[in-house]
């Protein structure tokens, strides 16, 4: 492994995924090469059958390839199994979902907690920093609501701060702005360049070039390849 491996919050080496579908084999990912640096802003985009949502499975630790390597903050965890991916999820990366994926029961700030609570943190100390980040993305007067009583905006803030809970090596974002309106789009792609700005590394998966145009670099995939890096 390269010395300086750790400059790159993840790093594929001929990552390669195959599907069998019946008698035929897809071969979703055909052999990716690239290295996000920490830090970065990245755009991942392409049509639908690129390889855009196999590389983001294999990104979030849902799914393994079936060759090559991947490297998360210089560890090596392409042959990693499911319990060791789980605990991969829950420590070092944060997820931002189109339809927000929040628990209509808990408050905001117990939604935002929830990841500490799995990771064992004392209550005190996980609604602290809950309360802290829901500051951070300006929802500190609204600790008590629950889901349905926010915007779609909100809601999309509240799942940024339960991302950003276990301080991730990166945030992973899927379609972030994709059930919002183009105002709403815009506040929250400038909370993401925001994070970004302070040090946060993200990749998101976006159709919209519009809000591909915030991120510092796009990889575009095609048939399963990398068919080219602007930025």
């Amino acid at each position: 492994m390269a010395n300086n491996s750790t400059e790159y919050a993840v790093r594929f080496e001929n990552l390669r995924r195959t599907y069998i579908m019946g008698t035929q084999q897809v071969h979703a990912l055909a052999g990716v090469t690239a290295q996000f640096e920490k830090g970065g802003f990245w755009a991942i985009m392409g049509p639908s059958g690129s390889g855009k949502s196999t590389m983001l499975n294999i990104l979030g630790c849902l799914d393994r390839p079936t060759g090559g390597k991947y490297f998360l903050n210089g560890q090596d965890i392409s042959s990693l199994n499911d319990n060791e991916l789980s605990d991969i999820r829950l420590k070092y990366l944060g997820f931002i979902f189109q339809s927000f994926n929040l628990i209509p029961q808990l408050t905001v700030e117990e939604n935002i907690a929830l990841p500490l609570y799995y990771l064992g943190w004392p209550e005190k100390q996980s609604n602290e920093r809950a309360r802290e980040l829901a500051a951070m993305v300006g929802l500190e007067k609204r600790l008590a609501h629950r889901p349905t009583e926010l915007s779609g905006g909100q809601q999309q803030r509240v799942a940024i701060a339960r991302a950003l809970a276990n301080d991730p090596v990166f945030l992973l974002a899927d379609e972030p702005t994709g059930n919002l309106d183009s105002n709403t789009s815009k506040e929250i792609i400038n909370l993401l360049a925001k994070l970004n700005q302070d040090g946060k590394t993200i990749i998101m998966v976006t159709h919209e070039p519009s809000i591909a145009q915030f991120a510092k670099k796009r990889l575009f995939m095609l048939d399963g390849l990398v068919a080219k890096i602007e930025g």
